[in-house]
This record gives structure tokens, sequence and C-alpha cells, in this order.
């Protein structure tokens, strides 16, 4: 037959069960803060596209010529 054991949680176990919801609070917050900057990255990246292009079509039409990649 088993024998059935009982061990009282420790301070370190309760300090472990206080300190898990505000590390994964902290995590949550993180992450949402990454995927904001990632979008905002995104929209830049895109109006830096736009802008680009626009530049190139005003140096096409006004500047005399194609525009030289570098």
């Amino acid at each position: 037959m088993a024998n059935a054991s009982f061990s009282a949680p420790t301070a370190i176990d309760g300090l472990q069960a206080a300190w898990g919801w505000p590390t994964a609070f902290a995590d949550n917050l993180l992450q949402a803060q990454r995927m904001q900057m990632e979008a905002l990255l995104s929209w830049q990246q895109s109006l830096a596209a736009i802008n680009e292009e626009l530049w190139d079509e005003w140096v096409c039409r006004w500047g005399g010529g194609v525009p030289i990649d570098a």
C-alpha cells in the first residue's frame, strides 16, 4: 500500500505564488509594447517607400532625368 505524504507549503512557495502574477503582467505589457513598436516601424517604412517613390517621380518629371539609385 502506498504511503500518502504531505508537505506543508513553505514561505518560498508563497513568495513564488505572489510574484507570479506581476511577472506575467509585466511580460504581457512588454509584448504589447513590442507589437506597438513593430507596427510603428512598419508604418514608417511604408511612408519612407512612398516618399522615395514620389521623389523619383518628381525627379523624372522636373529634374530632367532618371534618378540614380545608390
